[in-house]
Order: C-alpha cells, then sequence, then structure tokens
C-alpha cells in the first residue's frame, strides 16, 4: 500500500528533473489516482447491493485483496513506460487497487484479530504503509545518487511491490465471520451520524494530502540545496509505523471519537509547521507530527465502523473510505488551481495548506459534536468496551 499509493510522491521529484511533466500537470496526475480510489472505495460500499441484484455470492474479502496485489504491481510497472498519455489511467486504475487492497484487509484483518481475540493488534496492520514510504523514500535517496531516472525508479519499486505480494499472499486465507456479541438485525446507525462520520474522515483525506503529495517539492521550495531534501518523506513513513504502534499500546477505554480529534490535531499543527517554521527543524517536526496519527486516524474509524455495522463493516468502511478518497482529490486539484493564480510557487502552495489545515479543524470540530451528541443521547449509562476495545 506504501508503494501504490504513495510511491509517486518522492519520485515526483524525478520525474520534473527528467521534463516528464510539471507542477501542475502532476496535481492531475496525483487526482487521478485518487479518483480511482474514491472509485474503488464506492465499489466495495456498493457491492453487496451489486451482487444481490446479480443473483450471485460475494467474492470472499481475502480474493478481492489479492487482485488489488497484483493489480499494484503491474501498474507501477506500466508507470516506467514512455506512454505519458496513458499515465493518468495507470494511476487512476491503482488507486482503485489500492481501495480494494485496503477496504478488504481492514475488515478482513480485524474480523480475524477478533475471532483469535486479539483487538488489539490491529494497529500493526497499519505499520505496513509506514514501512512502505519509508522504503520508498530511502529507495529514492540512493536513485539520486546513482544518478537513476524516473523510470528505472518506477521499475524499482515494482519489483519491490511483487516482492512484499509473495510474502503476504499465502497468508490471505481464513472466513471473515461476525464477531461475538454481534446484534442479530445488525441495524444500521442513523444516517446523521454515518453523514457527519463521512465528511470528517473525507476532511482527514484532504488535510493530509497536499503535503503527503507534494512534501519534496515543498521543501526544495523553502531549503534549495539543502542535503536533507530526500529524508523528510521517509520520516514522515517512519512517523506512520510509530504511529501504528502506540495505538496497540492505547488503553481499551479511551473514547475513539476523542483519540480522532487529538489525531487531527496533530496533523493541523503538522501541515501548518512548515508554514509558521520553514526550515530543517520545522519540516522534520512537521513530517513528524503529519505522520504519527495518519494511520491511527484510519484505525480509529475504521474500528468505529466495525461496532457500528458489525455484520457488514466492509460496506461502512468503503463508504467512509469513498469520503476519505474524495478528499484526496481535492487537494491536488486546489492545488492545480490555485498555482496558476498566484505571484508565486511558493505562495500557491502556502495557500494550499492553509485550507489543508482548516479542513483538519473543521473535521476534529465535527468529532467533537458527534462526542457531545453521543454523551447526551445516552447518559447515566454504564461505561462498558466491546469486541474491538473501545466505548460504544
Amino acid at each position: 500500500m506504501g508503494i501504490g499509493r504513495f510511491a509517486f510522491t518522492p519520485l515526483l521529484p524525478l520525474m520534473l528533473h527528467d521534463g516528464l511533466l510539471d507542477l501542475p500537470e502532476a496535481s492531475w496526475l496525483a487526482s487521478a489516482n485518487y479518483l480511482g480510489y474514491w472509485l474503488g472505495a464506492m465499489g466495495c460500499a456498493l457491492q453487496p447491493v451489486l451482487w444481490r441484484h446479480w443473483g450471485r455470492p460475494a467474492l470472499e474479502p481475502t480474493v478481492m485483496v489479492r487482485l488489488g496485489l497484483a493489480a499494484t504491481v503491474l501498474l507501477t510497472l506500466g508507470m516506467a513506460l514512455p506512454w505519458p498519455a496513458a499515465w493518468g489511467l495507470w494511476r487512476g486504475l491503482a488507486g482503485v487497487a489500492s481501495a480494494l487492497v485496503f477496504v478488504y484487509v481492514s475488515g478482513w484483518c480485524l474480523a480475524r484479530l477478533s475471532d483469535l481475540g486479539a483487538p488489539a493488534l490491529a494497529g500493526v496492520i497499519f505499520v505496513g504503509p509506514g514501512l512502505g514510504i519509508a522504503v520508498s523514500g530511502f529507495a529514492v535517496t540512493a536513485m539520486v545518487t546513482l544518478d537513476l531516472r524516473a523510470a528505472a525508479g518506477w521499475v524499482c519499486f515494482a519489483l519491490l511491490a511483487l516482492a512484499l505480494t509473495l510474502l503476504a499472499w499465502p497468508r490471505l486465507q481464513g472466513v471473515v465471520k461476525a464477531p461475538a456479541g454481534a446484534a442479530p438485525d445488525d441495524s444500521p446507525p442513523p444516517r446523521g451520524v454515518i453523514a457527519a462520520l463521512t465528511l470528517a474522515y473525507g476532511l482527514a483525506g484532504f488535510g493530509y494530502i497536499i503535503t503527503a503529495t507534494f512534501l519534496p517539492v515543498i521543501a526544495r521550495q523553502a531549503l534549495p540545496g539543502s542535503v536533507w531534501l530526500n529524508l523528510f518523506w521517509p520520516l514522515f513513513g517512519i512517523s506512520v509505523a510509530v504511529g501504528a504502534l502506540i495505538t496497540v499500546r492505547m488503553p481499551a477505554h479511551w473514547n475513539r471519537l476523542h483519540l480522532l480529534m487529538a489525531c487531527h490535531a496533530l496533523q493541523a499543527l503538522g501541515v501548518m509547521l512548515g508554514l509558521w517554521w520553514p526550515a530543517l527543524a520545522g519540516f522534520a517536526i512537521g513530517s513528524v507530527l503529519l505522520g504519527l496519527p495518519f494511520t491511527a486516524i484510519t484505525l480509529f474509524a475504521m474500528q468505529e465502523a466495525r461496532r457500528l455495522r458489525p455484520r457488514n463493516a466492509s460496506a461502512l468502511i468503503g463508504l467512509l473510505t469513498a469520503g476519505y478518497g474524495l478528499g484526496q482529490i481535492l487537494g491536488p486539484a486546489l492545488v492545480a488551481w490555485v498555482l496558476p493564480r498566484t505571484t508565486s510557487v511558493a505562495q500557491g502552495f502556502d495557500w494550499s495548506l492553509q485550507a489543508a489545515a482548516a479542513g483538519l479543524v473543521l473535521g476534529l470540530m465535527i468529532y467533537a459534536g458527534l462526542a457531545w451528541c453521543a454523551h447526551v443521547c445516552s447518559p447515566g449509562k454504564p461505561t462498558r468496551t466491546n469486541q474491538d476495545g473501545h466505548l460504544p
């Protein structure tokens, strides 16, 4: 996942250097990937209805994951081909594949860990994307040292994705069952709750994606010639992995909505640090603050989805992921729209990052409203936790 979704970010400076595209084109190429991610997530959300309409049983989650992984390898390799007219299609399809892997592996792993009596280990799942980001960042640093072209970088990442897929392939087995104690009717939560949760999660996608897409470029604008430029992205990836491991140690009784609020606050601060403190330390600390809560936000939102719909988590996870994907589409599209309307590239990124931070703060406020409503609507009820280890 770290390669399929984010290899484009560290390779973007190489592609710009090779004259393969410019910044507005890069923005739209990134948006194509996020559009595909949104379409894939919507497909996951609608798949129960579609399979029923066609009168066929739905495919097992592990089958969908395998399809997504195989497609990720092939589409990453496709970016090495000298067919720029097809790059938008490749990145869009790679987004679809990433959504399939994310949605189905999340639901499958959460269910399997619950069956094994180890729901607290769910955070370990999300170490993977962070490690993929970090490895891709360090790999590009080596490529720059060796004076490799961007096409060679895409080939290297395709081979790495193939190796990781072969490692994961034999582990993808086991049928997902409903967790013990699940409500027999699995009645859906109020639509307002689903809409608010989806909007807040979508704002998280919008809030982080501009930095996650353009961090190496933004750093080069602020610190031209620095020897540390290629290390901010792997630092972000390492922080993602560390943040995922931290979630394993969090007490089960902590309210997940409160944790989502804290994560949004950290990411908003991380985004703004690059503007307030455009120096080596500012970018380094900002990368850490952006990365630490990155997969924690995902984990907490997925746990909430599984609590709300214990028998049909994949559909709700797909809906949330679609909201997140829509936020990701809007981020690079905003950059592409703003850059021609500002006096400099730096000013264009400044305005875009301010909008991203504002989106994260708005998401924080929505989670606060959900937490307040939950408290007001169920006063006096005893505190208890469920199978996934968090407050209902």
